[in-house]
């Protein structure tokens, strides 16, 4: 047999049974072409592509043939589909899917659109709500007047430049966000910075999102946690780039002062008091906000009281970044008296169902239920196991007590309070009204009222002192040039937080303050490192000279908050508290002035918040003792308090830790014990003490 050239294969294409088989295959292409000539049917592909298995009326809502005169039309559609087998229907679920058949010609009408754009030499852009646009320069103009206030004039030169740039790369494929760079680029090669700030784009690179899914076992709170952490990231941008004036932002950036949590900063108040037995006998109103929250009347039983308390509770954690603080408990809960072991378990359930609330970070917002100890001794006692109960199944609890003795003694309770502290609660002990973190109330004559407390500002006095060339004048002269644009920012916060709290952002707080008419506000100023920048950097003893120049620092910052907090009609008050600014502080005055410079005036790991001392040594300590001497006086001195840490060693058990509060409790004004338990970070048991490893799951990943 001779074989035959290739060319001649083409011969066959004379064969009438083969061109009978290629004019039926061309004929049945030029058939789903016709089909896909509808925009009706490329619409139901798509649909059934994205949602599919559908019933037959499903299918038709989805498609937008909702009305009885449209039936027909529809079924001559889905007709056409299903004759070019392009759509099947599975008879025994009465459903209709998409073929493979048909996902091809979908996928290949996607290809021809995307490739006629490139082909037709216009230019579109893929905007940020989800559409395709043909490009258009006067949207650019439009945006620049618009968004960022540009003369007509400017804007129109600025969108010349940037068309030219456009059409010189000759793509196709442009993005907003592209566009928006190259106006950005422009306007600051012309010398436009303000403007650009004004055009930023806010939001995370995609290097940054990776990171985040990348590294997502530290992020504690599921979905919520990421969306959070991206969330404040935006606004605390926007904070610093066009919110906050100038010189209080490179102040925040360099580090002579720190705001926490900038990302919450316009949006929500840090600490907030109030008081519960109000709230309660409301019952849960809030009108036309949350509406998948359930409303309830003012509670009539034990079980009703606890279902209002959770529910307000888990709500107001919302409006804070870092406290709610909650008075009227043991008020509430005296009518029910009578059943003590019932308020127990109840009460008990309730905090664990608080702590299920949103968090805005790693341990969300404390919400801490202040409790007097001078009356109703077995309801106090009963509240105390209660909350014994709920931190010992708790790893890291996310409520509080704030203990007031300053009509009792602390060894009336000290047993159950000592295991609280060895199973890592959050207890403040205080005489009087202060947050767990030491805070005072701003407002103390109207307890009834809600007071809020705007803090996350604090200024790095070590860098003052670094700066002053040991000169203390000169450095209380510094600190009070940068508390009167802090000041002025802080001022111009409140009035951003209350105009978005009154227009339903914060709704309990709303409600509660009658749209911020009622109640107060009050700013707090908070001194970061102020013993090391006055024992140590300039020069100063820890005795009675360094003691006065301390007393002269503080008393210039309460003058000068006082002064300018006439001046702004604001009440401002200056606190010495915990703050992450402290170990930000302390990290870049080492990389400033080098780490030698600061190891050896800083005791720890960062700059002194307020005072820490030793629980371990409480027990040879009088009320002559220098340390205790120095806590007492720094809490008279300051008008918005001062967090004294009480240090738990770990080798410290129940019984220690039980003679160590009751002798603060003699000594002190106020105190928070620390004590860190070990939690392991894999199966989350929490036990006073766990070797390498977990007892129970053998992980060496332990917390502490």
């Amino acid at each position: 047999m001779h074989s035959r050239h290739p060319m001649e294969l083409s011969e066959d294409f004379g064969d009438p049974k083969r061109g009978g088989i290629l004019q039926s295959a061309s004929k049945r292409v030029r058939m789903i072409f016709s089909v896909m000539a509808s925009p009706n049917r490329i619409d139901i592909l798509r649909i059934l592509n994205s949602k599919g298995p559908l019933t037959y009326s499903e299918l038709k809502s989805l498609a937008g043939f909702k009305s009885k005169k449209e039936s027909g039309k529809f079924a001559y559609h889905l007709r056409k589909l299903l004759r070019q087998s392009l759509v099947a229907l599975n008879k025994s679920e009465r459903r209709y899917t998409i073929t493979n058949l048909g996902k091809l010609v979908l996928s290949l009408a996607r290809q021809i659109e995307e490739r006629s754009i490139i082909e037709s030499g216009k230019m579109y852009v893929r905007t940020s709500h989800e559409s395709i646009e043909e490009f258009n320069s006067h949207k650019i103009i439009q945006s620049l007047v618009r968004e960022g206030s540009l003369p007509l004039e400017l804007a129109q030169k600025i969108t010349e430049e940037v068309e030219n740039r456009i059409y010189k790369f000759q793509t196709s494929y442009l993005t907003s966000s592209l566009i928006r760079e190259m106006v950005n680029s422009v306007l600051l090669e012309q010398g436009h910075e303000d403007y650009r700030h004004k055009l930023a784009r806010f939001g995370l690179p995609g290097y940054d999102i990776r990171e985040m899914l990348t590294n997502v076992d530290g992020i504690h709170n599921g979905v919520e946690g990421l969306i959070s952490k991206t969330g404040q990231s935006v606004f605390g941008e926007y904070l610093v780039l066009n919110t906050l004036p100038k010189d209080v932002a490179d102040s925040h950036l360099s580090g002579d002062l720190h705001i926490t949590n900038a990302g919450l900063w316009s949006l929500l108040p840090d600490t907030v008091f109030v008081n519960i037995k109000e709230l309660i006998e409301e019952g849960v109103d809030l009108r036309g906000k949350f509406l998948s929250v359930t409303r309830t009347p003012s509670p009539n039983s034990l079980d009703s009281l606890f279902t209002s308390l959770s529910i307000l509770t888990s709500l107001l954690i919302k409006e804070a970044s870092q406290e709610v603080v909650m008075d009227g408990l043991v008020t509430v809960l005296q009518k029910y008296a009578k059943n003590l072991p019932e308020i127990e378990e109840k009460l008990a359930s309730c905090f664990a169902k608080i702590s299920t609330g949103s968090k805005y970070g790693k341990n969300g917002t404390l919400a801490s239920f202040r409790i007097s100890i001078n009356t109703e001794p077995k309801l106090v006692g009963t509240i105390l196991q209660a909350y014994k109960k709920y931190v010992k199944v708790t790893p890291l609890p996310s409520i509080g007590l704030i203990v007031d003795y300053e009509k009792a003694k602390i060894s009336d309770y000290s047993e159950v309070l000592s295991d609280i502290i060895a199973l890592g609660g959050h207890i403040m002990f205080s005489r009087g009204l202060v947050s767990n973190k030491g805070l005072s109330r701003g407002d103390t004559k109207n307890i009834g009222t809600t007071s809020i407390n705007l803090e996350s500002l604090s200024i790095n006095m070590p860098r003052l002192a670094f700066e002053s060339n040991k000169d203390e004048t000169y450095f209380r002269a510094r600190l009070a040039l940068l508390m009167k644009p802090a000041l002025a920012a802080m001022s111009l916060r409140k009035k951003e937080i209350s105009d978005l709290t009154r227009r339903g952002l914060n709704p309990i707080l709303a409600n509660n303050t009658q749209y911020m008419q009622k109640g107060s506000v009050t700013l707090v100023v908070n001194l970061i490192g102020l013993k090391e920048a006055v024992y140590g950097i300039l020069g100063y003893e820890n005795n009675k000279t360094g003691h006065e120049i301390i007393s002269k620092v503080i008393n210039t910052a309460i003058e000068v908050a006082a002064k300018k907090g006439k001046e702004m009609g604001d009440n401002v008050i200056v606190t010495m508290t915990e703050s992450d600014a402290a170990s930000r502080f302390s990290s870049l005055d080492g990389e400033k002035y080098g780490k030698m410079s600061i190891s050896h005036h800083v005791v720890g790991e960062s700059y002194s918040e307020g005072v820490i001392l030793d629980a371990a040594e409480m027990a040879e300590m009088s009320p002559k003792n220098e340390k205790i001497i120095e806590s007492n006086y720094f809490s008279k001195v300051l008008n918005g308090g001062l967090l004294v840490q009480l240090k738990i060693p770990d080798t410290m058990d129940s019984s220690e830790i039980k003679k160590a509060i009751e002798k603060a409790g003699d000594l002190l004004v106020s105190f928070r014990p620390i004590k860190k338990v070990p939690i392991c970070s894999n199966c989350g048991l929490k036990e006073e003490k766990i070797a390498e490893k977990c007892s129970v799951c053998k992980s060496p990943y332990i917390l502490a």
